[in-house]
């Protein structure tokens, strides 16, 4: 690539920055580096792009050569830099030149590059970001979640992540590190490179990067686990377990129970106000997706909990709900072993572990829907209650018992 060397202020009467720049084809602008390097338009040949009276013994025709050395250590530099990169077939970009300079000229610490800076920015945009499309807070923690994800992944396999070099060979290597040293299964992985491309779209649709060549990474396919859901039966059996004497354990067996007789999700148990409900429904606001207007009818169970807390559901963390729910159930004697199946690259795996802990504050909203389809409750009345719009996505919440799959068959194959 063909470069220059240029003043910051052609036309000014004081010293102004001499800078290097050079024109990113691929990119299509220009990249601009200032020199730190400093001289009087007079004294500047614009024709040669250098100082002029470079002999001599004057004070100015010193310094005209001091500042001339300067400015060949960064053709010298560049054109190194050039060559290197193509003899590896990589892409020099904006991104790589800027490191590089800085690096070489400015005796910075290499630290944590670019793409992590702009990463932190798509963050920090979403945390910011108040409209009726804002994430989640659990979506937001997923993304901190994927940045660390990537920091380790550059830490551990001595890879530096640069736009430039995200290709097929980087998408190989990112997905042999999830499979082979964190042992992610194939949903997480799959959701994990999700939140990756939907960083990688951001940053080209806000003019950090060019390189798009993410578009053609093949997602990796998800795999249908056997997640728990619960009966009416089990359910009712929770319900009427006395824990009195816990009240912790209390709080939190309730709020599960607001989740197995209305379907909301567990961050939208504390969003519910007195005045929410309204002709026996609850009228609220999803907190996932402020778009969408919820209307739950209240039973007698539903309501019942909420008359208990006067309207005002306890609040607590997924976290640690998710960790007292176990003791619920342990305390209810949910203790046979379930089989979990689950795919780590393409080897399918086994494990065994009490019922009690495969329960989570998912399991809730899990078995509502359960529950209604199993009472042959039409999938569009369910979810309107729901909030679900894809069907797809709502299928992959029910789970038929083995009661009922026999009874089916039965019913059929008289």
């Amino acid at each position: 690539m063909n470069f220059t060397f240029n003043l910051r202020k052609p036309k000014s009467d004081k010293e102004t920055l001499i800078v290097f720049s050079t024109y990113i084809k691929q990119e299509r602008k220009k990249f601009v580096y200032s020199t730190g390097e400093s001289i009087l338009p007079s004294s500047w040949n614009f024709e040669n792009r250098q100082p002029k009276k470079l002999t001599g013994r004057s004070s100015e025709s010193i310094e005209a050569r001091a500042i001339k050395m300067q400015l060949d250590r960064y053709e010298h530099f560049y054109t190194e830099l050039s060559n290197r990169l193509k003899i590896t077939q990589e892409i020099l970009d904006s991104e790589t030149l800027k490191t590089e300079f800085d690096t070489h000229f400015k005796k910075v610490k290499p630290a944590s590059n670019l793409f992590f800076e702009v990463y932190q920015i798509f963050i920090d945009g979403k945390k910011l970001d108040f409209s009726d499309q804002r994430n989640s807070d659990s979506t937001i923690k997923r993304y901190e979640y994927n940045k660390k994800l990537l920091e380790e992944f550059q830490k551990d396999t001595k890879t530096t992540i640069h736009f430039s070099k995200i290709d097929q060979a980087f998408y190989q290597k990112i997905l042999n590190y999830c499979i082979q040293t964190k042992k992610h299964s194939a949903n997480t992985l799959r959701r994990n490179i999700g939140l990756f491309k939907t960083f990688l779209n951001w940053a080209i649709e806000n003019k950090h990067t060019y390189n798009d060549k993410f578009k053609g990474f093949k997602s990796p396919q998800g795999f249908a686990t056997d997640e728990l859901a619960l009966s009416i039966e089990q359910v009712k059996l929770i319900a009427d377990l006395d824990l009195s004497n816990k009240p912790s354990l209390e709080r939190v067996r309730d709020l599960f129970i607001i989740g197995c007789t209305t379907g909301l999700r567990i961050s939208n148990y504390g969003s519910i106000k007195k005045e929410d409900v309204i002709d026996n429904e609850i009228c609220v606001s999803d907190v996932k997706d402020s778009n969408k207007q919820l209307k739950i009818p209240l039973n007698p169970i539903s309501k019942a909990i909420l008359e208990k807390y006067n309207y005002n559901l306890p609040r607590i963390s997924t976290q640690k709900f998710n960790e007292y729910i176990k003791l619920v159930f342990e305390e209810a004697e949910f203790k046979d072993d379930i089989k979990k199946t689950y795919k780590i690259g393409s080897e399918v795996k086994e494990e065994f572990k009490p019922f009690f802990k495969r329960i989570s504050s998912h399991t809730a909203r899990r078995s509502f829907i359960t529950i209604m389809k199993n009472e042959k409750v039409p999938d569009k009345v369910i979810m309107s209650i729901t909030g679900h719009k894809s069907l797809e996505v709502f299928n992959k919440y029910y789970k038929p018992s083995t009661k009922d799959k026999s009874e089916f068959m039965n019913s059929v194959f008289k």
